[in-house]
């Protein structure tokens, strides 16, 4: 079962607090048993014959026996919370580095919703179960079976009460065990639901509000709301049910010990005190079941939760990384594709088909293309977030896939189309790609990429605060800002991904103006809309349908590359209209 391989694989660097919680539920539990035989010793002994030294002494006695329990029941709860909330710990983390090391393909897969749900809420249900366990689950048994001893020692003739009471508790609990299973994975689904539309409505909420569609998604999430209300009732339904019945069990069995034992006592079968102690080891006996059935209960749900948990940690990332280097880092950045291929699974052609060119280190290298032509993608293999089908990526030589994690990142430096910022600091998000950068390289990123004047006219500079996502800026800074990040990195190739679409005419000529200096010797490389950008690269990539269909300057290309011409002349077109 995965909720027992997931808890126990995670338990064993806390196996000395739990065998400690063990112990202390194992003293506490036979405390709590000891307390109502000398109860009854004190009715029988004491109170029924008039000796009041021995009603002080076992007073005494259970005095010392109840502050032993409670000792010990407080020490065993604080070390079960220690080992249940390091097993979460450790779990979630398990579940971060998996997510962390999946392909954009597997990550696309589950979704952004149900990957943050497994790691939060699924690990939350699976620790709490573990806590509760501890605290509970184990002292429930030993309750239990020690009560049931315990019983048949004061009064064995009334042993079919106890095994009737636990046997019609046991089938209330199965029944409604079995219909609860399906209803948590349910449950668990749209709680998935839930956070997906919460999330997407988050992030895209300018776009909402740009197109006064907060109606509409208001419904939407209304609909989620609605679906993980209605599967919460009906588990609400039966918990509604399930104490008043365990309640009537336990009522209906004290009145059936009265009822008999007080015959018993009767025809002196039986002591007062042996009877007082019998109905509260029947209690101690039921409370125990009912301990037992609020577990039952987490049970369940913590089975669906294990079962997410583990899918994600099984699933097997179709990217793969040298755990130690086995090359040396690049040092040139000579990046090179031969006859890539790369296409999305289920797809009727690929996105990339045979693509084959160089990319030289001092030089710039510009794809140009229609929308959806394949420009993204050819940057998104570069940085190895999918491998292709077919064909090979080097740089000096060096296939990517050979790389690491560490010397792709210290090789390959990409401003994404969207650019997007981290909550923190400037000079946080700045150093996002170099932790050990100083104060001046930053500002001589910042002022490359054309942001030096902006973040001097903050109150605080460098550590002026960024909200998530940079939404505390403006997205032309935003962009300059990705481009900084990028730049203080210092890679031996630079991808900029449509990277200045977001910048006036102005700006944008100052930073390509700026930025030879800044990328002297290394490689880059610009995916671009307007062709103004990229008029002065040493080599320019048409691609049209996946395919390079054209290569060569700007002025080769517009004397021999039909494709590339018609992109010229509809933006020439564009400008004159405007």
């Amino acid at each position: 079962m995965a909720l027992i391989s997931l808890t126990l694989r995670h338990a064993k660097k806390y196996w000395l607090f739990i065998a400690f919680v063990l112990v202390l539920q194992l003293l506490s539990t036979i405390a709590a048993l000891w307390l109502p035989s000398l109860n009854a010793q004190i009715i029988d002994q004491g109170i029924a014959q008039g000796d009041t030294e021995f009603i002080w002494n076992t007073g005494g006695q259970m005095l010392i026996v109840s502050l032993g329990q409670v000792i010990t029941a407080v020490v065993a709860v604080y070390f079960g919370a220690r080992s249940s909330m390091g097993i979460g710990r450790d779990l979630r983390r398990e579940v971060y580095r998996k997510v962390d090391s999946l392909s954009m393909l597997e990550a696309t897969k589950f979704g952004a919703g149900t990957l943050i749900t497994r790691g939060t809420n699924d690990v939350q249900q699976i620790q709490m179960l573990v806590l509760m366990t501890l605290n509970f689950m184990v002292s429930a048994p030993i309750m239990a079976i020690g009560g049931i001893i315990m019983a048949l020692r004061e009064d064995a003739g009334m042993a079919w009460l106890v095994w009737a009471s636990v046997a019609l508790l046991a089938v209330i609990v199965s029944f409604l065990v079995w219909l609860l299973l399906p209803m948590f994975r349910i449950m668990q689904e749209r709680v998935d639901s839930i956070n997906g539309v919460l999330r997407e409505q988050i992030m895209g909420i300018r776009v909402v509000r740009a197109f006064v569609r907060e109606n509409f998604e208001a419904d939407r999430y209304g609909v989620a709301n609605r679906n993980i209300t209605d599967v919460s009732v009906k588990v609400g339904n039966i918990f509604v049910l399930m104490f008043p019945v365990i309640m009537m069990v336990l009522h209906f069995a004290t009145a059936a010990v009265l009822w008999f034992g007080g015959h018993r006592v009767d025809q002196g079968l039986v002591e007062v005190g042996s009877l007082t102690a019998f109905l509260q080891y029947l209690l101690q006996i039921l409370m125990a079941v009912m301990m037992g059935v609020f577990m039952t209960m987490m049970i369940p749900r913590a089975v669906v939760c294990a079962e997410r948990v583990r899918e994600l940690l099984e699933t097997e990332s179709t990217l793969t990384f040298p755990a130690t280097a086995t090359a040396e880092t690049p040092a040139q950045g000579r990046l090179e594709f031969t006859d890539v291929t790369f296409g999305f699974p289920g797809a009727e052609k690929p996105v990339v088909s045979g693509a084959s060119f160089v990319a030289e280190p001092g030089q710039t290298t510009a794809i140009i293309g229609s929308t959806g032509a394949g420009k993204t993608v050819l940057l998104n293999l570069m940085l190895r977030l999918y491998d292709p089908q077919s064909g090979s990526i080097t740089v000096d030589g060096v296939p990517v896939s050979e790389l690491t994690r560490e010397q792709l990142a210290a090789t390959l430096s990409l401003v994404p189309q969207r650019p997007y910022l981290f909550s923190g600091t400037i000079a946080s998000n700045l150093r996002f790609g170099r932790a050990d950068a100083t104060d001046a390289e930053l500002w001589e990123a910042l002022r490359v990429a054309q942001g030096e004047d902006f973040v001097r006219d903050k109150d605080k500079g460098l550590d002026e605060p960024i909200s998530q996502g940079g939404t505390s800026v403006s997205g032309g800074q935003r962009q300059r800002l990705s481009i900084a990040r990028a730049l203080v990195a210092k890679p031996r190739i630079y991808l900029f991904d449509d990277s200045f679409s977001a910048l006036d005419v102005a700006t944008d000529a100052r930073l390509r103006a700026a930025l030879p200096d800044a990328t002297a010797g290394a490689t880059t490389i610009i995916v671009a809309q307007r062709v103004s950008t990229i008029t002065e690269a040493d080599q320019i990539l048409v691609v049209e349908g996946g395919e390079i269909v054209g290569r060569g300057t700007h002025e080769q290309l517009l004397d021999t590359n039909e494709v590339y011409q018609e992109i010229v002349r509809s933006q020439l077109e564009e400008a004159e209209v405007a």
